[in-house]
């Protein structure tokens, strides 16, 4: 895994296979609080929902809970700190996206993780986002931005990985 920050609270990195996507997320674990929002960007096939097996993780949540709610749109995690993954490939109607009752995610008890988050017209403004390319077949690019407390939080942590 290679990695750098850039200006302000840009993270970025190379990451190679699913295994090392799973230990990100399990690395971002700790950074988390009840209410967080992460938003995940990229195409089907990027790595979105390996990312959230380790978030999982890394919160305690057994990996095997943990599949790609393409069909369910909303799946609930139990744990110490609950995880709350939705995904909005399937949305497109702005109607569609307000009956989810998304924002009562927001600030709640967990952490929200959305897939396909640029479908989502109206995102906290706290939140990380989270974009992944594919560079070639087994590598993917990660670059990771945090907004409002999510950008001092993810300096402060990139501060800890560097002691």
């Amino acid at each position: 895994m290679s990695e750098g920050f850039l200006e302000g609270s840009i993270f970025e990195l190379v990451v190679e296979g699913e295994a090392a996507t799973i230990q990100l997320g399990r690395r971002l674990a700790p950074l988390l609080k009840a209410g967080d929002v992460i938003a995940l960007y990229g195409e089907l096939g990027a790595g979105k929902t390996c990312l959230v097996r380790g978030l999982a993780q890394g919160l305690g949540i057994a990996e095997d809970q943990v599949a790609s709610p393409s069909f369910s749109l909303i799946n609930e995690y139990p744990g110490p700190l609950p995880l709350f993954h939705m995904d909005c490939y399937r949305l497109h109607l702005e109607e569609e996206i307000e009956e989810l009752g998304l924002e009562e995610y927001f600030d709640g008890p967990g952490i929200t993780v959305i897939e396909w988050a640029e479908r989502i017209r109206e995102l906290p403004e706290d939140r990380l986002d989270i974009f992944f390319s594919i560079p070639d077949e087994t590598r993917r690019h990660i670059r990771i931005k945090g907004f409002g407390k999510m950008a001092q939080r993810l300096k402060e942590y990139k501060l800890k990985a560097e002691s």
